[in-house]
């Protein structure tokens, strides 16, 4: 039988060496014979006086044990017949090699755990090379427990179209049998996107306590870590906890952090991780009652193969609440706050306001009132501190009633040039909007201009009702021109093949001016979308169709 022989550092041997040498101690201490040897003399005086109650002969010696239990000794030879007549003579007691055998097998037992904890087990089991087992330190276990949500959608404001879409989701938790039995497969993955703050998280809560399951959350952030293989294995951990308490909710929020898209730029326990949740993503039976929730701020930078059907196959966008959806949310945060104030005004003035900044502004306004030792909050309290509320690291945009009426008409411009030329997107807020930027190919030269004169639509609409623009305009700006610059310098579409910036200029004002009159042109269509934008905060494309149609 072959046996690896382990390679101990100094410090081992060291300690090694140091237990042997106190065992051999404690074994010489305790087999040496240290008893006191007496005189003749001494001898017959505790033997006459009846003081010795028994006496045994060992190695030469007669030992004397006296009554005060004191043991002393004596050479035989020295020992006249008739004194030792009068001795209870013994046979001699085995104890000390009682405790010899003792010691030796206390020494054995430590051997034998140090061989198995330090040397390993013997060849005739499965083993790898002893470098390898160096190398890979052993992971820590991670205790991953699901906890109950207490969060509700009645608690939450302003998600109306995010519940509509995630009754399903709901419903088939409650009843997963309905949907086998109808031979439906309900959504593995579901994925929020949004912007920071707008609610993810507690949406996922709700969904979660709405269908009564447990809830496992994890931050993305949490699965990359700095051993090589313990993010996969907080994975299956996470997956494997989740099946044992089916059907159940797996949040994982700002996946991005770990579903960034693989580029070829080396990170292998990012890659491991991410591999091992396609895996059990992959891995997920048609009833296992699992459903995974995500959320991104940003979804441009997640890899595809977790975007394909059968992962997250569901997307569900959360925007930025609009004026009607702020007024839901303001009402939940003032509801245990003494106020008088027009809800529906405050709403009116938070445009870009989301969830979290909201409470927060509703919280700072409190906190003013209190401290001015008034009883109840008012608009002036909200003025007071709108500079102070922080989106992130920048202020959020309090838009005065003057700004308001700008941006309302630099977006019903994007509105009538996106609408106008078809272009794809699904509603234009007064805050942002999301239009789809060419990405087809190849890219045809009239579907590229389209794209820049929806850019230009803001600023030559609010020219043409104030003589001016803000700066604001500066995003699609930036866009408008690096097209411009594209179709000249890469794909030869300027008034030559060679590019020059003469041809770049030129385009850019036609582009301009062409957008510049169509939108003279149907200055009626323009007001109807200025008020509906100014009424609503935003419009859908269905919507924007119709009324233009309308009017035409």
């Amino acid at each position: 039988m072959n046996i690896t022989w382990p390679n101990f550092n100094r410090n081992q041997i060291i300690l090694l060496v140091s237990g042997a040498i106190v065992l051999l101690l404690l074994l010489y201490a305790l087999l040496r014979d240290s008893t006191n040897t007496v005189t003749l003399l001494e001898a017959s005086n505790l033997i006459e006086s009846k003081q010795v109650e028994k006496a045994f002969v060992d190695n030469g010696y007669t030992y004397l044990v006296v009554k005060d239990k004191s043991v002393v000794k004596i050479p035989s030879a020295q020992l006249p017949q008739d004194l030792s007549a009068n001795l209870v003579i013994e046979s001699k007691s085995g104890s000390g090699w009682v405790w010899f055998f003792f010691f030796l097998v206390a020494i054995a037992g430590g051997g034998y755990w140090v061989w198995k904890t330090k040397l390993g087990f013997y060849d005739d089991l499965p083993t790898e090379p002893a470098a390898a087992k160096t190398a890979e330190p052993e992971l820590p276990s991670t205790n991953v427990l699901p906890v109950k949500s207490s969060v509700r959608f009645s608690d939450i404001g302003g998600i109306g179209d995010v519940k509509e879409e995630l009754e399903e989701i709901i419903d088939f938790l409650r009843n997963p049998k309905r949907y086998y039995n109808f031979g439906a497969r309900m959504p593995r993955g579901v994925l929020l996107v949004g912007p920071p703050g707008v609610g993810k998280t507690m949406i996922a809560k709700a969904v979660a306590a709405e269908a009564d399951v447990p809830f496992f959350y994890q931050s993305g952030a949490s699965f990359v870590q700095i051993y090589v293989g313990m993010g996969a294995k907080r994975v299956s951990e996470l997956f494997s906890a989740a099946k044992k308490n089916a059907p159940a909710i797996i949040f994982i929020d700002e996946i991005d952090a770990v579903g960034k898209k693989r580029e070829g730029g080396r990170n292998d326990e990012r890659e491991g991780t991410l591999n091992q949740l396609l895996t059990e993503m992959d891995g997920f039976e048609e009833t296992s009652g699992i459903v995974v929730i995500a959320a991104t701020n940003n979804i441009d930078v997640m890899d595809a193969a977790l975007l394909r059907a059968g992962r997250f196959d569901r997307r569900i966008f959360v925007e930025l609440p609009t004026a009607s959806e702020r007024e839901a949310i303001l009402q939940k945060y003032l509801r245990h706050i003494p106020h008088d104030l027009s809800i529906s005004e405050i709403a009116k003035m938070t445009v870009g306001f989301n969830g979290a900044s909201l409470a927060a502004l509703v919280n700072e306004a409190a906190l003013l009132c209190m401290r001015q030792n008034e009883i109840q909050v008012r608009t002036e309290h909200f003025l007071a501190v709108k500079d102070k509320v922080m989106f992130g690291k920048k202020k959020i945009a309090m838009l005065s009633d003057e700004q308001r009426r700008y941006q309302v008409r630099y977006q019903a411009g994007k509105v009538f040039a996106a609408t106008w030329f078809d272009l794809p997107y699904e509603k234009i807020t007064l805050s942002n909007d999301s239009i789809t930027p060419p990405t087809a190919e190849p890219q045809l030269r009239h579907e590229i201009e389209a794209h820049i004169r929806v850019h230009l639509a803001g600023i030559a609409s609010s020219h043409l009702r104030f003589g001016e623009h803000a700066s604001n305009a500066s995003h699609d700006l930036t866009i408008a021109k690096d097209l411009v610059h594209s179709m000249v310098y890469e794909y030869g579409m300027g008034t030559t093949i060679q590019p020059s910036a003469e041809d770049v200029e030129k385009l850019t004002d036609r582009l301009y001016h062409e957008i510049s009159s169509l939108l003279e042109r149907h200055e009626k269509i323009l007001g109807k979308f200025e008020a509906i934008l100014d009424e609503y905060e935003h419009i859908s494309k269905a919507l924007a169709k119709a009324t233009m149609n309308e009017i035409l």
